[in-house]
């Protein structure tokens, strides 16, 4: 079965094509960053409008490198959760219109899910169920037990802040860049990680024991900085690396409290964080867990995971109905404090 899929949650326009929810025929990601980059960060307005214009030549461009038509292709699967709403709908209804005009099979997919899916896309280190996920994408960030690729329990995640918006907020304070992950990522080669001792956060009332805060460390870096400073001369670098350390750190405690507890021993990363550099080295130090992460070009967003999960969903007779809409938010991504 071949599987168009569409993802426009955000900024990223993208369509790919999958066969049998594991080979990827073509996979077209179309970015943003250039329209956003003047206001360091995500425009929702901006980003609708070209979606709007690129998904026609996006999804043209997907078929084109598979070297499909459009008849070739058996069912559409699409992002219709969590996201920009104006974003989303682009992709929806592109989708709807797609499916219905072809008379084929039409899925909506919660692109949380699909980024946990995206490491099964992988050939040569398929990870099999149940394993501890770590979900780092956008506004989320998730630790969970997924037993299937559409059943996951949610273990901990953020109880403000997610992992990407810390690293988006340092970066736009001090204009070091945008997207701030990746800037600061690429930053911290040259920096000192030592030159600021940044706190963990203590998340000491209620049970927070595979839940993750970066409120206190985001304070830190912006308001405090002279508060926990080490080095006597530093540079934009050293601060950089000095919170990319802890935010790090932050993800790992309760990743590995959540797998000493559970007893699983793989971990499978998806989400933009997941590219994170000392993420990936620091997991990998872990000699007693298998650790598993997508390539580069599928830890953000993606067609190419819609389409995979979408197909399981289909081979297992379910659909969507064309009136189906779009959600901005999914209950139980995140929590209160205490």
């Amino acid at each position: 079965m071949k599987v168009l899929g569409i993802e426009t949650s955000c900024d990223e326009c993208s369509a790919a094509i999958v066969e049998d929810g594991e080979k990827i025929l073509s996979n077209v990601i179309a970015t943003q960053i250039p329209f956003h980059a003047p206001w360091s960060g995500v425009v929702p307005e901006i980003a609708s409008r070209k979606h709007t214009e690129w998904i026609y030549a996006v999804a043209k461009e997907a078929l084109e490198k598979a070297e499909l038509d459009v008849k070739d292709i058996d069912a559409v699967a699409v992002t219709n959760r969590p996201g920009l709403s104006g974003s989303l709908l682009v992709g929806l209804s592109f989708a709807k219109a797609f499916a219905w005009a072809l008379n084929i099979p039409f899925i909506a997919i919660d692109h949380m899910l699909a980024h946990l899916y995206a490491p099964r896309l992988l050939p040569d280190n398929r990870p099999e169920y149940p394993f501890l996920g770590l979900l780092v994408s956008g506004g989320h960030t998730i630790i969970c037990r997924a037993d299937n690729f559409d059943d996951i329990t949610v273990l901990g995640t953020t109880i403000d802040d997610a992992a990407g918006e810390a690293f988006d907020k340092v970066a736009k304070f001090y204009n070091f860049g945008y997207p701030g992950g990746k800037v600061i990522d690429d930053m911290s080669h040259n920096g000192d990680s030592g030159a600021f001792n940044f706190p963990l956060p203590s998340l000491h009332k209620g049970d927070h024991r595979y839940d993750v805060s970066y409120s206190g460390l985001k304070t830190a870096v912006i308001n405090q900085l002279e508060m926990f400073r080490v080095k006597k001369e530093f540079t934009n670098e050293d601060i950089a690396a000095s919170f990319q350390k802890i935010a790090v750190e932050i993800l790992l405690r309760a990743l590995l409290n959540a797998a000493q507890d559970t007893g699983l021993c793989t971990i499978v990363a998806g989400g933009g964080v997941a590219a994170n550099s000392l993420l990936r080295i620091r997991l990998a130090e872990q000699k007693h867990l298998r650790c598993v992460f997508p390539p580069l070009d599928l830890c953000g967003d993606n067609g190419a995971m819609i389409a995979g999960i979408g197909y399981h969903y289909l081979v297992r007779g379910e659909r969507s109905p064309l009136n189906t809409t779009v959600c901005a938010r999914v209950t139980g991504f995140k929590k209160k404090y205490p």
